[in-house]
C-alpha cells in the first residue's frame, strides 16, 4: 500500500515538472507575435489571455524556469521580435513574472 503511494506521489510530481513545454508557450503566445515584433502598437486581447494562462500554468519553481528558458530562447525561434516590448508584455497584460523577460536572464535563478 505505502509503496502504490509512493508511485502515484512520483507520478503527480513527475507530471507537475513537465507541465509547460516551450510548445505551449509558443502557442500560449501566438496572439502576441505581430504585437511583440511591432506592427500592431497595442497588446491584443487574446495575448493577454494566453499570458496570464502561461502564468497561471507557472505555478512551481522548475515549470517557472522551464517557461523562462523557453521565453529567453524566443527571439531565436521568432525573428524580429522588439526586446523591449518582450520584457514590458506582462506588466501591460496585468501579470508579474516575478523576473525579467530577457535573453540574458538566469532561469536558474527564478523561483
Amino acid at each position: 500500500m505505502v509503496g502504490l503511494m509512493v508511485v502515484c506521489m512520483a507520478m503527480e510530481w513527475q507530471r507537475g515538472q513537465a507541465a509547460v513545454t516551450c510548445g505551449m508557450v509558443a502557442k500560449s503566445l501566438a496572439p502576441c507575435i505581430r504585437y511583440l515584433r511591432g506592427p500592431v502598437s497595442s497588446v491584443p486581447p487574446g495575448c493577454c489571455a494566453g499570458v496570464i494562462s502561461l502564468n497561471n500554468q507557472a505555478n512551481t519553481t522548475p515549470v517557472r524556469q522551464q517557461v523562462c528558458g523557453c521565453l529567453k530562447n524566443l527571439p531565436k525561434n521568432i525573428p524580429g521580435i522588439n526586446p523591449g516590448r518582450a520584457s514590458g508584455l506582462p506588466r501591460k497584460c496585468g501579470v508579474s513574472v516575478g523576473y525579467p523577460i530577457s535573453i540574458s536572464v538566469d532561469c536558474s535563478k527564478v523561483h
